[in-house]
């Protein structure tokens, strides 16, 4: 098969295809990220590129001036191809939480858990053999470790066995050893010369669809040394997680494909903190990760296949205990690795990490515990039961399937205001830069807006209102919400009716997945007693817009509080209280899941929430009809 040289401008890059490969292939091939929604099935349009030069051949969604959707344009000869910064990955907004930078930012436990780290170090002073005590070295060491610390039931390592005769002879029989409690499994890190260093660190991390966050641990003190977070490496092939297994099933080696990239941002955050903070990174022991289930059958390269295939049964819930060497991690490689267990295939270790953090599974009030997300999971309950369920809100919050969407990155329009009389919009952008789009936030301030001026009646269709903002396009009528001259695009951002429906479609799953929660357990709006909101996108909504057009619950602002990104803090909480593992365990097993596709009370519910705010306005008193 012939092979052609394709430029990717202004980056400068070269990579060679095969004649008929995509270009959206060559540009992961290139290591450059460009934006594609729809993990390269032809339908969000997002990876814009310019064919300069060369020969192509395209499927029809060829554009003016040359501009082509690079997963749909593929190599028929030597090409050049300009990627412009509209269709590259920008920095997304993630959320970290405050103190980001303060050394002595040590996060209060959950009160059921003690500061215990999940691993630690001892120095040990063995006895030397003699002829009279002729015990070998690994059960000499076992031994003074079990009597040191009670530590039972540990087996050293091969390459543990083969080194320790000499390290402790070389060290006169005086080693420092590091080691892990997992519930009941113990493990050996590491055996090391004496005071080799004195420091000890772990990882945190959230392995989130959209954005990974990592925190580095003082194991020592508990404190959180440093944060850092970036887009999640694998959004090149898709943005959720339903395309990223579409493609880890039916690529060669997707599966390795889609690990590598997780285990790539993972290293590239580790590696900016250790650089940051001036540490060793063979100095990080241990690392436990909290993700949703399929972000975790991908971190450990577990085929995840099945989780989309009816009856929707993941490969584990449980996810073994493994040294960072297995997976890829660039720490210590001996270091362990644990993830939180999962409930089932669409309720993650991540929720199982938020409900262990929020406590409510500790206590009386009826709590509804939500992540707003590609897949909206959700927990409710209190201490003496606790139910969940994910409904599938896909992801148009996260900007996919919207028209100017975007994720919440540098000049992503996030917040709203449209004037009743004039129809002018006012907004703000991320980073205060020209808008490049618009992100999850604004989505919902511009649908309640619209809303609230009149723009969109209850059903989502654009009303003939006196503003040249409302016109007629290509794809439908639509609502102009910056100009060309003040956007970053070269073009207007519009909201479409299409992108109306599309978010109608998100908000109404979110709501559905609720009131099917609730029904499942003879309960109604007005006995949730509280509501945390979770996750990057949920810190950053606007609540009384949400209720507005009917995302959330109408009983009182009084009662939403956000918390945060509870998946990274479950896995700060895990590695410094070890109590913690065993609890997840726990949890994991009593929670409830309720499968929302079986029977059709979710679907009545889902079809009664596609209006603005619902068909039942009395779920909605304070909303104006």
């Amino acid at each position: 098969m012939k092979r052609y040289k394709v430029l990717f401008q202004p980056d400068n890059v070269i990579v060679e295809l095969d004649a008929g490969v995509d270009l959206l292939t060559g540009t992961r091939k290139a290591n450059i990220e460009i934006k594609c929604s729809c993990g390269g099935e032809g339908t969000c349009g997002k990876c814009l590129v310019r064919v300069v030069s060369g020969a192509i051949t395209s499927k029809g969604h060829s554009t003016r001036d040359g501009w082509s959707v690079a997963c749909q344009t593929h190599v028929a000869g030597d090409i050049v191809v300009e990627i412009p910064v509209s269709s590259r990955v920008a920095q997304s907004q993630v959320l970290l939480d405050a103190h980001a930078d303060v050394m002595t930012d040590v996060p209060d436990l959950p009160s059921s858990f003690s500061f215990d780290p999940l691993c630690k170090q001892i120095t040990l002073q063995l006895i030397p053999p003699s002829i009279g005590d002729p015990t070998s070295d690994t059960s000499r060491l076992l031994l003074a470790l079990k009597k040191a610390v009670g530590l039972n039931f540990v087996q050293l390592e091969l390459e543990q066995t083969r080194t320790l005769a000499e390290t402790l002879r070389k060290n006169d029989w005086c080693v420092d050893v590091t080691y892990a409690q997992l519930g009941d499994l113990n493990y050996i890190i590491s055996i090391d010369d004496l005071n080799a260093n004195g420091r000890l660190w772990g990882i945190a991390v959230d392995v989130g669809t959209t954005t990974v966050v990592v925190y580095l641990v003082d194991m020592l003190s508990g404190s959180v040394i440093g944060k850092a977070g970036t887009h999640n490496k694998q959004a090149r092939f898709g943005d959720d997680v339903i395309s990223r297994i579409i493609y880890a099933d039916e690529e060669t080696d997707g599966v390795g494909v889609l690990q590598q990239a997780i285990v790539d941002t993972i290293n590239g955050l580790i590696a900016e903190l250790v650089d940051k903070y001036h540490i060793d990174a063979n100095d990080i022991r241990a690392v436990v990760a909290a993700g949703n289930t399929t972000m975790a059958h991908l971190l450990f390269g577990i085929d995840p296949r099945y989780i989309r295939l009816e009856p929707y049964v993941p490969a584990a819930s449980r996810f073994p205990i493994v040294k960072a060497r297995e997976i890829g991690l660039e720490v210590y490689p001996q270091a362990v690795v644990y993830n939180f267990p999962a409930v089932a295939s669409y309720v993650g270790g991540d929720i199982v990490a938020g409900t262990l953090v929020n406590g409510m599974a500790e206590e009386t009030p009826v709590t509804l515990f939500i992540d707003i997300g590609t897949n909206g999971e959700m927990v409710l309950g209190n201490k003496e039961w606790l139910v969940s369920c994910s409904c599938s809100a896909g992801p148009a919050f996260e900007g996919a399937g919207i028209t100017n969407g975007m994720r919440a990155m540098q000049g992503a329009i996030e917040r709203i205001t449209i004037d009743k009389e004039t129809y002018e919009v006012t907004f703000s952008t991320i980073g205060g830069a020209r808008p490049q789009g618009i992100c999850g936030s604004g989505l919902i301030d511009a649908l309640a807006e619209m809303r609230a001026a009149g723009i969109i009646d209850r059903a989502g269709k654009i009303q003939d209102v006196p503003t040249p903002r409302v016109r007629k396009s290509d794809n439908g009528i639509e609502f102009v919400l910056s100009r060309s001259d003040d956007a970053d695009l070269g073009r207007d951002i519009v909201i479409t009716e299409a992108d109306v429906k599309n978010l109608l479609r998100a908000k109404g799953a979110v709501f559905a997945g609720i009131r099917s929660l609730l029904r499942a357990v003879n309960m109604d709006m007005n006995d949730i007693e509280r509501i945390y909101i979770a996750g990057g996108f949920g810190s950053y909504l606007n609540i009384p817009d949400a209720v507005q057009i009917g995302l959330l619950p109408d009983i009182g602002t009084a009662k939403y509080q956000f918390i945060g990104n509870t998946s990274v803090k479950g896995a700060y909480v895990a590695l410094t209280a070890s109590s913690a593992i065993s609890a997840a365990e726990k949890l994991a097993e009593r929670i409830t899941y309720v499968e929302l596709s079986a029977g059709n009370l979710f679907m009545e519910e889902f079809i009664s929430a596609m209006f603005l705010p619902h068909t039942d306005l009395s779920l909605f008193p304070s909303v104006d009809s």
